[in-house]
């Protein structure tokens, strides 16, 4: 190459062995460019799209320990359709799967001590993904109860707490909502309908159509899903890799190491409360949603345990 260029340059002058050396230099920039980038190119795995596909109906499924249907050709339609639309929203699942190592901990055992079948705890799941939420008609915290619901099971709701915010008191009243459902339908199929659609609803439905079965009701839109998306938010949850999810326990969410503190009495002010324990405001409310304002009157002196991270 050296020689080359010797032989090109010798009969020029220096302003065109100049242009020369620059055209050069050019080509052999782009050369480098061009192979730079063939080799940062996406490999062939990276630009393929998406593998979409429908999943096999399991031949068995249980809610509760009772078996759905599924030899029912619309039984097993209705499971395929929660199926695909829980599968495939995939950032919404794996977000659930991260909340449920956080808050299954804590669920689980109340079920458990209230004789709840453990397949209950994806309700809460299907209710609010395991978060603060407040629906359209107000029910509102992890297992979304009503605020009649709530006072009548014995909750604080005014506007300095709301202990459907609690997720130990809440899971509490679901708990005792559900065991009354069971002793009135003889189920936890229909007891989880009613937790969606009410007992009373639930048992007008059933008597005006004549059947005693959930999966031979004829249902408004949500409550005819219900049942179904719990089922199918479970078989994938249980089946992770057999729907393309790779996850692993350590990845879910956690609380960090917590004390309880006992608080009695009046706060004037919360935000100078968690300063004083070495915490923040928002830290406090973080972990003590239930807390609806800044101050606490508690002219009962009633016993409130708040969780503050340990130091």
């Amino acid at each position: 190459m050296d020689l080359l260029l010797q032989t090109l340059i010798r009969p020029l002058s220096m302003k065109n062995k100049i242009v020369l050396f620059g055209a050069v230099g050019l080509t052999l920039a782009f050369v480098g460019l061009r192979s730079a980038q063939s080799n940062e190119a996406p490999h062939p795995v990276e630009v393929r799209p998406s593998t979409v596909k429908p999943f096999p109906i399991p031949e068995n499924l249980d809610f509760a320990g009772e078996a759905l249907p599924l030899a029912e050709a619309d039984v097993k339609e209705k499971l395929d359709r929660e199926m695909l639309v829980n599968s495939y929203w995939q950032s919404n699942n794996l977000l659930m799967l991260k909340r449920s190592a956080k808050f299954f901990p804590i669920i689980e055992p109340i079920l458990a001590k209230n004789g709840i079948p453990e397949d209950f705890k994806y309700l809460s799941l299907i209710e609010s993904g395991l978060q603060n939420v407040v629906s359209p008609a107000g029910a509102s915290g992890y297992w979304q109860i009503m605020k009649s619901t709530g006072l009548e099971n014995g909750l604080e709701i005014n506007k300095e707490v709301d202990e459907r915010y609690h997720i130990e008191k809440s899971t509490q009243v679901a708990c005792t909502y559900l065991k009354e459902a069971y002793e009135r339908f003889g189920n936890w199929t229909l007891a989880a309908a009613s937790y969606n659609m009410g007992m009373a609803g639930t048992a007008r439905r059933l008597n005006e159509q004549g059947v005693d079965s959930y999966y031979d009701l004829l249902l408004n839109t949500e409550t005819a899903r219900y049942v179904y998306r719990i089922a199918a938010v479970k078989h994938i949850h249980e089946n992770l890799a057999d729907f393309g999810y790779v996850y692993h326990q350590d990845q879910g969410y956690s609380f960090p190491k917590m004390d309880t503190i006992l608080v009695n009495t009046s706060v004037a002010d919360w935000v100078s409360w968690a300063r004083s324990q070495g915490v923040t405001y928002k830290t406090l409310r973080t972990y003590n949603p239930w807390i609806q304002s800044q101050q606490l009157s508690n002219s009962t002196n009633k016993a409130y345990q708040i969780w503050v991270p340990s130091k």
